[in-house]
């Protein structure tokens, strides 16, 4: 099976802590990881053709097809383990609604959640659950 990579804003506390919940609620180990400031960050946004500057936070890449924004958000929590993949059920929505709730929280994250001044680094535990970490 091939996995899910998720690319998020390494610097971000909110995103950071998504990536923690993720691994904590992925019995199925589907996923990997790899901050957009990486080199395999950028390698994967110039591939499916994602401008940075339009999308900052969090992307999926599922069978080799990049969801961006609410979509990502939702379609990670439909695989997830426990009450969490219910939040899929909002993929009913239209997207310029989720989307402007998805980017009125990433427009705020670094104020509400903190920022750090460098990339997240995996413990020796996680460390393979990241793509630019081997």
């Amino acid at each position: 099976m091939e996995k899910k990579i998720v690319l998020f804003d390494g610097v971000c506390n909110l995103c950071n802590k998504a990536v923690t919940f993720i691994i904590e609620h992925d019995p199925k180990d589907e996923f990997r990881f790899a901050a957009l400031q990486s080199d395999i960050g950028e390698e994967l946004l110039a591939k499916h053709n994602i401008d940075r500057s339009k999308i900052d936070s969090i992307i999926l890449i599922k069978e080799n097809k990049a969801y961006i924004k609410a979509s990502a958000a939702l379609r990670i929590a439909k695989d997830l383990k426990g009450p969490i993949s219910l939040v899929y059920i909002f993929v009913i929505l239209p997207k310029f609604i989720t989307n402007t709730v998805y980017d009125f929280i990433a427009r705020n994250r670094y104020d509400w959640f903190g920022k750090k001044d460098n990339c997240m680094i995996p413990t020796t535990d996680l460390k393979s659950k990241f793509l630019d970490q081997h």
